[in-house]
């Protein structure tokens, strides 16, 4: 009869240590309350300046290329051809399916915008999506931001 385990009969909790560990929880959360009301240890960035803008419109073409027209004058900022700019390409899809989903159409421009901080940000205010393109690497951005007028010239400034 050797696999019989025996129940061993544990006492009340001493009051003491319920008062310890209740007054633990509130000093953290007093803490915690206190912190995040005079924002100790956060830290807050100056908001970045856009140093340039296009709002442009991506059109599907017949032969697999995509046109990007400049969302003000319409004319062609650049051809994608089919096979190339697989970065370009992906993104401008994925954020062209979310506004079909969204039931949205195809009018509103997307944004691509350049920052004094180096940021480079492409959003769909349709959807209310961004894709900050420096998270996928200096090459991949470079994609999009040679669709930018140079930094530094009369044309870089913000529309």
């Amino acid at each position: 009869m050797g696999g019989a385990i025996r129940r061993q009969e544990v006492g009340p909790v001493p009051a003491l240590l319920l008062i310890g560990a209740g007054a633990l929880i509130g000093f953290t959360m007093l803490a915690v309350a206190i912190g995040r009301g005079e924002g100790v240890g956060l830290t807050q960035l100056p908001a970045a300046k856009a140093l340039a803008r296009l709002d442009f419109q991506a059109e599907d073409q017949a032969d697999g290329s995509i046109a990007l027209r400049d969302a003000g004058d319409r004319h062609i900022v650049a051809w994608i051809r089919p096979g190339e700019d697989g970065f370009l390409r992906g993104t401008l899809r994925g954020l062209a399916q979310a506004r079909q989903r969204d039931g949205l159409g195809r009018e509103p421009p997307f944004s691509l915008t350049r920052y004094d901080d180096g940021r480079l940000d492409l959003s769909d205010e349709a959807t209310g999506r961004h894709v900050p393109l420096e998270a996928f690497g200096s090459t991949n951005a470079q994609a999009f931001a040679r669709l930018l007028p140079e930094q530094g010239g009369p044309a870089a400034e913000a529309r």
